[in-house]
């Protein structure tokens, strides 16, 4: 089983640029798909990116598309989302989660493993 830790969050302002990490610990990490969700106070979590265990599909969110980035590097048993022209509205917390299914990647529910988040904060 998978363990994942997320890092990188942290305050920032408006128009500025963060890069989380997930790292998992695990020796089938590169059989897993993996994806970013967030959660703001009093919101459902969010679906974000995703990508898939050879890093050859991405998927966005329509509010981030353009704007974030998700890759791998399975050497490092890493994800990695580069978040650039933020906007307080990505304001969350935010988990990195992994799967070894094809489900949906947008669902949460397709996803078994989370990690315990790191919270992103932008001001204005």
């Amino acid at each position: 089983q998978v363990q994942l830790v997320e890092s990188g969050g942290g305050l920032v302002q408006a128009g500025g640029s963060l890069r989380l990490s997930c790292a998992a610990s695990g020796r089938t990490f590169s059989s897993y798909a993996m994806g970013w969700f967030r959660q703001a106070p009093g919101k459902e979590r969010e679906f974000v990116a995703a990508i898939r265990w050879s890093g050859g599909s991405r998927y966005y969110a329509n509010s981030v598309k353009g704007r974030f980035t998700i890759s791998r590097d399975n050497a490092k048993n890493t994800v990695y989302l580069q978040m650039n022209s933020l906007k307080p509205e990505d304001t969350a917390v935010y988990y990195c989660a992994g799967t070894r299914t094809s489900a949906a990647h947008f669902l949460a529910s397709s996803y078994d493993v989370w990690g315990q988040g790191t919270q992103v904060t932008v001001s204005s």
